[in-house]
């Protein structure tokens, strides 16, 4: 199975678990897309301090951008992000979805629709239960849905909201996650879930 998109979402914690899950991951991957929640002030920062942990390309999502295969598209502050189908980026201002924008459920949710079984979903580390709907949406279209476990999590709730919503294809520990990922794309030496 080729795998075209994975999409990442995190909260309270994120900024740790997506610099080691990208440090972990190599340089070999489909577009990926995060949506982390953060203030609508936040600026680039994030961009920025990702960076230092990969050798992909990391940029804030603009509207009507071509998903290209090694870059993570993060969505930006105060703006959900969408995939529309044939590839590209729609950023909306419509109002809050789980009380965050950037939604994850929006973010799941049409990745799912555009992508179908080519989407790997990743939930991880968070406060709430953003996500969890959307990594339904993702297993229910045919996609592969990953979670991390709560247990390595610094805020569970997210982790286990996605797990009580899915039957998650695999649930890891952060420091597992993105060889996880690497493996999957790449077909080496990881069984595919059923």
């Amino acid at each position: 199975m080729d795998y075209d998109l994975i999409v990442i979402g995190c909260s309270w914690g994120g900024l740790q678990a997506l610099s080691r899950l990208l440090a972990d991951v190599g340089s070999e991957l489909p577009a990926t897309i995060v949506a982390q929640h953060r203030a609508a002030d936040g600026g680039e920062g994030l961009s920025e301090l990702l960076r230092s942990h990969t050798e992909l390309e990391i940029r804030d999502a603009e509207d009507k951008d071509e998903l290209r295969p090694g870059t993570v598209y993060l969505a930006p502050p105060g703006y959900h992000l969408l995939v529309e189908d044939g590839g590209t980026l729609a950023l909306s201002t419509e109002g809050f979805v789980s009380h965050a924008r950037p939604s994850i459920d929006v973010l799941f949710e049409s990745a799912a629709q555009a992508y179908r079984e080519r989407c790997v979903g990743v939930v991880m580390t968070g406060a709430s239960d953003d996500g969890a709907r959307g990594l339904a949406r993702i297993q229910q279209l045919g996609g592969v849905v990953v979670v991390e476990d709560p247990d390595t999590a610094e805020r569970p709730e997210m982790p286990e909201a996605a797990i009580a919503a899915t039957k998650a294809d695999v649930v890891l520990p952060l420091e597992e996650i993105g060889r996880f990922l690497r493996g999957l794309v790449l077909q080496t030496n990881v069984r595919t879930p059923s």
